[in-house]
């Protein structure tokens, strides 16, 4: 005598639930361990133009000063002397004494000297790896 066996509705459809939690798990993941954008990168800055202009490649841990169209300049948001960016400097550089890199934006309309200040700035402090940040563009930069 044959047996004969009955197929279930269930055991024909797949359940989605296990899949979706999955995907939600994955979701989370990233979200926790993406690296979100700099409030240093927030101020609006005209870059000035560079034919040799590279991106960057990995994120390190970097000390940004920002010098804005008449010369002001910032760390973080904020608009400090050179005094006070020193002081911060030289609390990062005795936190990561050889690799602590600092990274100059200045507009393309301020006069050089600022951008010399902190140059001198990141000499005096002991910072070796210090880069002033352009934008890739057209030879001759007009």
């Amino acid at each position: 005598m044959a047996l004969k066996i009955k197929k279930s509705q269930a055991a024909s459809t797949l359940s989605l639930t296990p899949l979706i939690d999955v995907v939600f798990l994955l979701l989370i993941f990233f979200l926790v361990t993406s690296e979100f954008e700099e409030e240093e990168r927030k101020l609006d800055i005209v870059l000035p133009n560079a034919t040799s202009a590279s991106p960057m490649t990995a994120k390190t841990k970097e000390f940004v000063i920002d010098i804005n169209a008449t010369g002001k300049m910032f760390v973080g948001g904020r608009a400090m002397n050179l005094d006070a960016i020193e002081d911060l400097l030289r609390r990062a550089v005795a936190d990561n004494p050889t690799n602590q890199t600092v990274v100059i934006r200045a507009d393309k309309a301020v006069p050089f000297q600022p951008v010399v200040s902190a140059m001198d700035l990141c000499n005096r402090t002991g910072v070796s790896h210090y880069s002033v940040t352009t934008q890739e563009g057209p030879a001759g930069g007009l």
